[in-house]
């Protein structure tokens, strides 16, 4: 495999150059949602189940995830074709996004997607 690639915000980082701010609610609060996710062989493990679990606890903390369904399905699966991931684990995070250093969520412009993978 070559060196890993990180989605962030519609575009593909390498490892070392992905970066999220640290006036980002889910780095600073935690405030956001995620899916562990398994690759077996070449393919995705119940992958609609898994969106549709990660959109739902977005529903539940009131948070917008800026892609639809299908787009961040898309991510899941081009994330892994990038990576060369045909059996491993991928995390897919969605945070509240960049807001001040106060606790108010609505603050926050919009969320931040982001999916890594390990093999």
């Amino acid at each position: 495999m070559s060196e890993q690639l990180i989605y962030i915000d519609g575009e593909f980082f390498r490892k070392d150059e992905a970066k999220i701010s640290v006036f980002d609610h889910g780095f600073l609060y935690g405030d956001g949602v995620f899916e562990g996710i398994r690759a077996y062989h070449g393919k995705v493990f119940r992958l609609e189940l898994h969106i549709t679990r990660l959109y739902d606890s977005a529903k539940a903390i009131g948070l917008k995830i800026p892609v639809s369904r299908q787009e961040m399905s898309n991510i899941v699966v081009e994330s892994c074709r990038r990576n060369g991931i045909a059996n491993g684990y991928v995390r897919l995070v969605v945070s509240r996004g960049v807001g001040d250093l106060g606790l108010n969520p609505y603050l926050c412009k919009i969320g931040r997607a982001s999916c890594r993978e390990r093999v």
